[in-house]
């Protein structure tokens, strides 16, 4: 089941021993300025109710729906292709059309408010444990993972489903918070494709 969000993405036949160096180079450079993946994923979450919630009481609930796809599922899903980048579930950058990169479709339901969406930042704070707690696994996957494309370019596939599977959750949080959809997010880790699969990346 999608929940409101549909995000999958598929492997690689082969992995960029290079685009390994580049990732790390960038975490070193993010570290420096703030802690990694320590801040970024708190700012981006404060950030995307609030600036919902502007567009909200600027458009109208209903404009804001119709509109989404040019501006807040469209930032969602560069920023949904800059993690997954990140993770190295693909070697491309989301330099340009970020749905070449990864399926990022939210199905918006409802009419959000400003005041709804704001509280959805204390509403979301379970999500936010359970996923600190996952990321300390993925942290030690990744690892693993870029080792394994290191040696081998090849990426394991049990690694891949984790990491697809924690993204996933992001994501529906993700759009919860943007008030796209009305109903509260599930505690689910879903590591399968979604239905229809993503076709492969193509290489070079």
């Amino acid at each position: 089941m999608a929940y409101g969000v549909t995000y999958d993405i598929a492997p690689q036949e082969r992995y960029d021993r290079v685009q390994v160096a580049i990732r790390i180079g960038i975490l070193i450079v993010l570290s420096i300025l703030g802690g990694a993946f320590g801040w970024l994923p708190g700012l981006v979450y404060i950030g995307i109710p609030v600036l919902a919630a502007i567009l909200i009481s600027q458009r109208g609930a209903q404009r804001y729906v119709d509109e989404s796809e040019q501006n807040i599922s469209l930032w969602l899903r560069y920023v949904a292709a800059f993690y997954s980048y990140m993770l190295l579930l693909t070697d491309k950058f989301p330099t340009e059309d970020p749905a070449q990169i990864v399926r990022f479709e939210p199905a918006p339901s409802g009419e959000p408010t400003p005041g709804g969406v704001l509280i959805r930042i204390i509403l979301v704070i379970p999500h936010g444990i359970v996923l600190a707690l996952l990321g300390i696994v993925a942290g030690l996957l990744l690892l693993i993972a870029a080792i394994a494309v290191l040696i081998q370019e090849s990426y394991p596939r049990g690694i891949f489903d984790f990491l697809r599977g924690y993204m996933r959750w992001h994501a529906r949080v993700a759009v919860y918070m943007a008030g796209l959809v009305q109903e509260y997010p599930p505690f689910a880790f879903d590591t399968g494709d979604e239905v229809p699969r993503l076709p492969a990346p193509s290489q070079g």
